[in-house]
């Protein structure tokens, strides 16, 4: 993953490195709200990528950069619950439902609830993938 700065954003853009040369397949937001120190997480990966953990990964990596290198408390996400692969992924990344918006999305053309979910810099096991590449 690289990362850039836009405005008040952080962006990195998620590579499949399994072929010969790496090759750009999404790119990951944090919002943050230095207030609270809390940031909003949005992912969008190319479909033909999708299924093939590069979005745990990618999750894995942004919640270590936000909780050890911007020292982030939280981070949220909203995901439509319908969406089960999303949802198992950002499970195996860190992040717990915490909550849910009635009717606040559509799913296949129907409505459907908005799952909120977070994670906890308390909770994200460590040691750092990151902090080490940076010493």
């Amino acid at each position: 993953m690289a990362a850039q700065l836009r405005g008040d954003n952080i962006r990195f853009i998620v590579y499949d490195l399994a072929g010969e040369a790496p090759v750009p397949v999404g790119v990951v937001t944090l919002l943050p709200d230095p207030a609270v120190r809390t940031a909003e997480y949005v992912i969008m990966l190319a479909p033909e990528s999708r299924g093939k953990g590069l979005g745990t990964a990618a999750t894995r990596l942004v919640l270590d950069y936000g909780f050890h290198i911007t020292n982030l408390w939280m981070i949220w996400l909203k995901v439509l619950a319908p969406n089960a692969a999303a949802v198992r992924a950002y499970e195996k990344a860190g992040f717990r439902a915490v909550g849910s918006l009635r009717q606040a999305g559509y799913w296949l053309g129907q409505v459907c609830d908005e799952l909120i979910m977070d994670a906890l810099a308390d909770e994200f096991p460590g040691p750092s993938a990151i902090t080490s590449l940076l010493t």
